[in-house]
């Protein structure tokens, strides 16, 4: 535990259960006085007392810890720095607010998000376009943003599926010879659901299911890990459906778009933990470091799957490395997103062009490790490669992606992709950011745009602009504002 003081954040949760002091201190055993000196951030919150807090309240250590304070930096420095003109709020100004006062950050980026979501839909109405999103009142965010911060809450681990996928899969006995004849006979015997290849082009979908007629359609191109995912999510939608329906009616989601979006969501999941249940997946990827062809060849699934799963491996009791995972397409467009922990990039700029996963993209089909250095410090361990899928012929179009994976410098050595990497020199890793537009860094030299949080000074002596613009020095040693 690294930050300890944490008053304001006990006091509000005692405030919230309407306990005094006196009543709290009793229940946690502790002198009124004691108690009163953390709240006002005079004493440390141990490790003992923490322990007492969880048991008390019954709430999750993980709240207090460093990854959410982390996360929640990363979304005020976005929040923040989108203020032209504004004087700028330092890093450690961001970080005392993510410590003390949470829910003060949560209550500024949302309102950062709906103010972006307003701006977006004046720019679309003055363009004559239209967005069709409706009254500019409204101010909802987008319906994958819902649900990506849905998973995020829950660090990207959903124990009622993933307990019931592992039931399952010894049940069924899945490991036992093919994953994906199994699923189809099990569709077939208990809902009469026949599965059939879908005809050549009829259509793009890799699954297609008619519930009138019980037939569920597979694309004919899919490799059999694909097909047993497919199989698995359409059993996750008949089987699970009631836990799928609590799961969603408990975020209270804004719209129909994201609570259907969240149940794909979900669906998926449950599929990768019956394909991958979570103690034998674990223990396989403890044993062989983490080396992703290796898994991906023992329990007969693609490269995505895997990582995919390894980014869901928080079970409190047995957890593995807190991954987060993107996949990225050339365009720089990241259509899936999955953490779980603070990680995260930023939703205005674009991404970051020296990260390896555009990278990948020049070296199709290797694994390419890449330690990280983001503007806050953090150094991590990416490894990124490219994936298709979808080509039906010769001069047919096919998809593309890169798929990352990454983990926080500290847990790099547990992979077996940190061989010949020297996690300890500061000078490796490669300077990245979360888009230009939010980068702080001066001298990047792929810089596209200036960061917003800072006046734009342009020479027309240079062929490019200054986005750092340094003001000379006063007399007095300060430096006065740059116009």
């Amino acid at each position: 535990m690294k930050k300890t003081f944490m008053g304001v954040r006990l006091r509000r949760l005692r405030e919230e259960r309407g306990l005094s002091q006196v009543a709290l201190a009793q229940r946690l055993g502790l002198s009124p006085s004691y108690l009163n000196q953390i709240e006002q951030n005079q004493r440390p919150l141990t490790v003992p007392v923490l322990l007492k807090v969880s048991a008390a309240f019954d709430i999750d250590v993980q709240s207090f810890s460093d990854d959410e304070e982390a996360r929640l930096v990363a979304g005020l420095r976005e929040a923040l720095a989108d203020n032209p003109g504004g004087e700028p709020v330092s890093l450690a100004e961001m970080r005392e607010i993510a410590t003390q006062m949470p829910m003060v950050g949560h209550s500024l980026i949302a309102l950062h998000r709906r103010h972006r979501d307003a701006m977006e839909r004046i720019e679309a109405m003055a363009a004559g376009l239209g967005d069709g999103r409706g009254d500019l009142a409204q101010d909802r965010p987008m319906p994958f943003e819902e649900v990506r911060d849905f998973f995020f809450a829950r660090q990207n681990h959903i124990a009622a599926l993933d307990d019931a996928a592992e039931s399952l899969a010894a049940e069924w006995r899945l490991r036992e010879g093919s994953p994906g004849d199994r699923l189809a006979q099990r569709l077939l015997t208990q809902h009469g659901v026949r599965v059939v290849p879908a005809e050549d082009g009829a259509s793009n979908d890799q699954r297609r299911y008619d519930p009138a007629t019980k037939v569920l359609r597979l694309s004919p191109y899919l490799e059999p890990g694909q097909s047993a995912f497919q199989l698995a999510t359409q059993i996750a939608f008949l089987e699970m459906d009631e836990v799928l329906q609590d799961l969603v009616a408990s975020a209270k989601f804004s719209s129909p778009a994201a609570r259907a979006l969240a149940r794909i969501g979900l669906a998926n999941y449950f599929a990768g933990a019956l394909l991958l249940p979570y103690a034998d997946f674990l223990a396989a990827a403890e044993a062989l470091r983490y080396d992703i062809d290796q898994l991906a060849r023992r329990f007969g699934v693609g490269f995505e799957t895997i990582c995919h799963r390894l980014s869901t491996l928080q079970r409190p009791e047995a957890r593995g490395v807190p991954f987060f995972f993107v996949r990225v397409d050339r365009a720089g467009n990241i259509s899936k997103r999955q953490s779980a922990t603070h990680f995260h990039f930023s939703k205005m700029g674009g991404t970051c062009p020296l990260w390896n996963v555009y990278e990948a993209f020049a070296q199709p089909g290797r694994i390419l490790p890449q330690l990280a250095r983001m503007p806050d410090g953090r150094a991590y361990l990416w490894i990124a490669r490219t994936i298709s899928r979808g080509q039906l012929g010769y001069g047919s179009p096919n998809k593309t992606f890169s798929i990352g994976l990454g983990c926080d410098i500290s847990h790099a050595s547990r992979l077996v992709y940190a061989k010949g990497l020297d996690l300890g020199d500061p000078e490796v890793p490669t300077p990245i950011g979360m888009g230009c537009k939010v980068c702080e860094r001066a001298a990047c030299p792929q810089r596209a745009f200036p960061f917003v949080g800072r006046p734009l000074d342009v020479d027309e002596n240079q062929s490019r602009f200054t986005p750092y613009a340094v003001a000379p020095a006063r007399t007095d040693g300060t430096r006065r504002h740059a116009k």
